[in-house]
């Protein structure tokens, strides 16, 4: 078990929560298999609250470092 690298004084809880779900779909993903349409429509909720390029790319980074998935890879495997 590990910490998802997501800073928590950036986001509401709401959004927080969201974040986590997202993650761990994207291991879901990785693992198995998980529906393209819910994993696109994810994916754009997540890109509204990490609204930043750079913010998506290090988290991304952090993410793969620690779980060995990538959220970008992911994405683009899917699409």
């Amino acid at each position: 078990m590990y910490t998802y690298p997501i800073d928590f004084d950036l986001y509401t809880e709401k959004e927080a929560v969201f974040l986590i779900e997202f993650l761990a779909l994207i291991e879901d993903a990785n693992e198995g298999k998980v529906d393209k349409d819910i994993l696109s429509k994810k994916y754009k909720r997540f890109r509204s609250i990490i609204n930043s390029v750079s913010t998506e790319k290090q988290l991304d980074k952090e993410f793969q470092k620690i779980s060995g998935y990538s959220i970008y890879k992911t994405i683009k495997k899917y699409s």
